[in-house]
């Protein structure tokens, strides 16, 4: 059974368990390479497919080799643009190169461009394609549009009349993630849309996308206390931003919010006040030889513009952490063996590193056993 898989899964040591996942993981690509490559072979022999009562070549996928809709997808796209562009097929197996990465780069390949874009896609996140195919095929920015969200229609309400075609295309754009072919109104204004659809959580397009090279197109949502302050503040800024562009005041008011967080997180104030202990006299008193836990502002800021705002752990393989998140200051010789708060023993750790590298010292939660740092 395959449940015994998983059993015998958990029974591998430590490092049997990751050289284990290495193998699986060659082994899927190469696999996977193998299945791309013989879907283009079967993409030039439609007749194949078609003899077994299969339409397309999507459907034989889905239906006859049991693949998922975006799995499918991904492999045809693939197969399609290796046929184009053989090397895409190295660059599978070595994992330089993801399925996704491909088909979205696929349709912007030429013979002039494949070699170096596929060059720079190598060993890129989905972002960083996304930006790449952004600088491939540049888009044009979207007007800046603020409306209502329709609620849930009832069942019993009539279906709203139809929508100008203008408009429509704008929806339809919206919902689909593409450009509308006309450029719209100048102006940011507030025009209700009577027969918005709305879109299915799955289809919904991504928060943040390239459109063109450094520049972004942004979707969220906003209650109506934010639309309200929205409003206040394009009032305000008329003479600074005429045509109230919500883009330029989001702009504006990322500036104001970072330079506020900054200086709360951080320290960073343009005259940073000197760090005194709360109780100079109890500290000395009671601990005279034991530095401070507090971490000084201005080491915090020394410390995250050193190391990037970026994890710090480096492993033996030389390999550095790349989270940026959820970050914290590290006492690189512990606090509780008597290190100091200064930038020298300050590091950025995630939240995972600062806890794996208080059990190299401090054994698992709940042991008592201390080793030397």
């Amino acid at each position: 059974m395959k449940n015994n898989i998983l059993v015998s899964a958990a029974a591998l040591s430590d490092q049997d368990l990751l050289a284990h996942l290495e193998v699986l993981a060659g082994n899927e690509r190469e696999a996977s390479v193998e299945l791309v490559a013989h879907l283009a072979a079967l993409d030039s022999r439609p007749a194949l497919y078609a003899a077994r009562g299969y339409g397309s070549l999507f459907s034989y996928c889905t239906q006859a080799l049991r693949l998922s809709e975006d799995a499918a997808c991904n492999r045809i796209a693939a197969a399609r643009a290796c046929r184009r562009f053989p090397l895409i097929l190295e660059l599978l197996a070595t994992g330089s190169l993801t399925l996704t990465s491909v088909r979205l780069l696929a349709r912007h390949l030429t013979a002039e461009n494949h070699e170096v874009a596929l060059a720079k896609a190598g060993n890129r996140s989905l972002r960083e394609i996304e930006a790449l195919v952004a600088g491939l095929a540049p888009r044009p920015d979207v007007a800046s549009t603020v409306r209502k969200l329709p609620g849930p229609k009832a069942a019993s309400e009539p279906a709203a009349g139809p929508v100008p075609a203008m408009r429509q295309a704008t929806l339809d754009a919206e919902v689909n993630d593409t450009v509308p072919s006309e450029a719209g109104t100048a102006n940011a204004v507030d025009t209700p849309i009577t027969a918005l659809p709305s879109p299915a959580p799955a289809t919904t397009p991504p928060i943040v996308r390239a459109l063109a090279p450094d520049r972004y197109l942004v979707r969220f949502t906003i209650g109506s206390e934010a639309n309200e302050k929205r409003r206040r503040i394009q009032t305000l800024l008329r003479r600074e931003i005429p045509n109230g562009d919500p883009g330029a005041i989001f702009e504006r008011a990322l500036t104001l919010l970072l330079e506020k967080v900054e200086k709360t997180k951080l320290g960073a104030a343009a005259r940073p006040r000197p760090d005194r202990p709360i109780r100079p006299a109890t500290d000395k008193i009671r601990r005279p030889s034991v530095p401070s836990r507090h971490v000084p502002q201005e080491v915090k800021n020394a410390v995250w513009r050193r190391d990037g705002g970026q994890c710090a752990f480096v492993a033996p393989s030389g390999r550095r952490c790349a989270e940026r998140t959820f970050l914290e200051f590290h006492h690189v010789q512990p606090y509780a063996l008597q290190g100091p708060a200064t930038v020298g023993n300050i590091s950025l750790r995630c939240r995972r590193h600062n806890q794996y590298e208080a059990e190299l010292i401090f054994g698992p939660p709940g042991s008592s056993i201390v080793r030397e740092a």
